[in-house]
């Protein structure tokens, strides 16, 4: 057996921005992707407590600001961290070990995270937010991702263990979800779909997260994982049309606020085309004439319009 097999997934390289897959043996070659109303789809593998996930937050959201109009994405949860006891290896063994390695994470992708979760609240596993995102998004994809937004927040920033029921269903209440049905859904159908989405990423052979999948009408995929540059996303979709036009979209401070209700300062000075310095001064502004207002967490924060 090769040792790659038991790395603890938790322990990202964060210059390639790869969190490890539990299991990782198909090709992919015999799955159909290509279905959508859309010229592009994207299948996009990850998992709510995914390091490098939060790390490309900025580019998902101004490519789809950009480019959205020609692409569907689908979520996919990964079952990043069944339980503990499956992992003991690759320099994490324990629920502590995670704590700096997600700080030096969240500073390299300049995405904060607050590793104190794991000596204040520790969690055994990912599965409960994971199954809870599909109960959010049989009640619409939108409803799902605004969800999976919501929960990444409570646990990068707020340090919420967010596998406890009190916190997702508080996080399901604030996007606006029929709290009643999540509860029925997290219960019962949402396990299989979880399930269905652990299935196809052994179909696909997918070894880490995020894992995105960019395909056309006629199966020919196009592969992005890790931390990657923008240019990269964009690549991606250029490969099946290459004639594409990004689209022109409000780069004005209130602008990417009306496209995007919470905003970390980098996918502000990212979708503003600013620097950090800039955007930082920028937010403080708009914070002092009480047009946003902000949590401040350890090591970063988090503006809300």
């Amino acid at each position: 057996m090769k040792t790659t097999e038991n790395k603890n997934p938790l322990f990202c390289d964060i210059e390639t921005g790869m969190c490890g897959a539990p299991h990782a043996t198909g090709t992919g070659e015999e799955t159909n992707l290509s279905s959508s109303k859309k010229p592009v789809k994207i299948v996009y593998f990850t998992d709510p407590i995914c390091s490098s996930c939060w790390g490309i937050e900025p580019q998902l959201r101004k490519l789809k600001l950009e480019y959205g109009d020609y692409f569907e994405i689908d979520y996919h949860m990964g079952g990043l961290l069944p339980s503990w006891s499956v992992y003991s290896s690759g320099g994490i063994s324990k629920p502590s070990d995670v704590a700096p390695h997600w700080e030096e994470a969240g500073a390299y992708y300049e995405m904060p995270i607050d590793g104190d979760v794991w000596f204040e609240d520790p969690f055994d596993s990912s599965y409960p937010p994971s199954i809870a995102v599909k109960a959010a998004e049989l009640q619409g994809k939108e409803k799902g991702i605004s969800f999976m937004r919501r929960l990444r927040e409570m646990l990068f920033l707020k340090k919420k263990n967010i596998t406890k029921w009190e916190h997702l269903l508080k996080a399901a209440g604030e996007v606006g979800l029929d709290t009643f049905q999540f509860k029925t859904d997290y219960e019962g159908k949402a396990n299989e779909l979880f399930q269905e989405d652990l299935d196809l990423g052994k179909q696909l052979g997918v070894r880490g997260f995020p894992t995105l999948f960019f395909t056309d009408g006629e199966h020919n995929p196009t592969l992005v994982y890790g931390f990657r540059p923008y240019e990269d996303y964009v690549k991606a979709i250029k490969n099946i049309l290459p004639d594409v036009q990004k689209r022109q979209y409000d780069k004005s401070p209130l602008g990417v606020f009306s496209y995007f209700n919470t905003l970390m300062t980098k996918e502000f000075a990212v979708l503003t085309e600013m620097n950090l310095e800039d955007a930082d001064k920028v937010l403080h502004g708009l914070l002092d004439e009480g047009k946003i207002s902000s949590f401040r967490s350890k090591n970063g924060m988090l503006w809300v319009f």
